[in-house]
């Protein structure tokens, strides 16, 4: 009797799966089909927020070098606590 009950457990949890599986399915390809035919009208949008917020993704060199040795004191003094932690 034990046996069946998990069989038919087993069952009942594989059909739910597949269920889900296929509303997921649906799901992403509603919004993949809907951001591929209305690519242009995005990338128009997004130019235009550009513009009206004056973006501008020029980062001066020094501020480039500042984050960048920052980060790299952050990953050495990271490797430097895993090295003590390990020994």
């Amino acid at each position: 009797m034990d046996n069946e009950e998990f069989l038919n457990k087993i069952k009942q949890l594989e059909d739910e799966l597949l269920k889900t599986k296929e509303q997921l399915s649906k799901y992403t390809m509603k919004n993949k089909n809907y951001y591929e035919k209305n690519k242009d009208e995005f990338k128009q949008r997004v130019k235009e927020y550009k513009q009206k917020t004056n973006y501008t993704a020029n980062i001066p060199q020094e501020k480039k070098k500042a984050y960048n040795r920052t980060a790299y004191l952050n990953r050495k003094e990271k490797m430097e606590k895993t090295m003590d932690i390990n020994i």
